[in-house]
């Protein structure tokens, strides 16, 4: 049986980019912070949005765009808002 091509979107893709380069961005700020306690706990909380992150890409590569695409893009944006507006970075 042959394997159902994946549904692409390249809007979609751009929101993924760019999302990977916010992620990107955040990480190499707490990497920059001095104070291990500090840059741990700052990494702790940043956490979620990686996971968040790579759920929704792993989704994305795995099975390309669906009903549940959107949804793990609110939760990623969700989670990324609440660690902003929570932690100066």
């Amino acid at each position: 049986m042959a394997k159902k091509r994946r549904k692409l979107n390249k809007d979609f893709e751009k929101k993924i980019y760019s999302s990977k380069k916010n992620v990107e961005l955040v990480l190499a700020k707490i990497y920059d912070i001095d104070d291990e306690d500090i840059q741990k706990e700052y990494m702790s909380a940043f956490n979620c949005v990686v996971y968040l992150y790579d759920e929704l890409k792993e989704d994305y590569d795995q099975k390309g765009f669906s009903d549940n695409s959107e949804k793990l893009l609110t939760n990623y944006k969700n989670a990324y808002n609440l660690f902003e507006s929570e932690f100066e970075i």
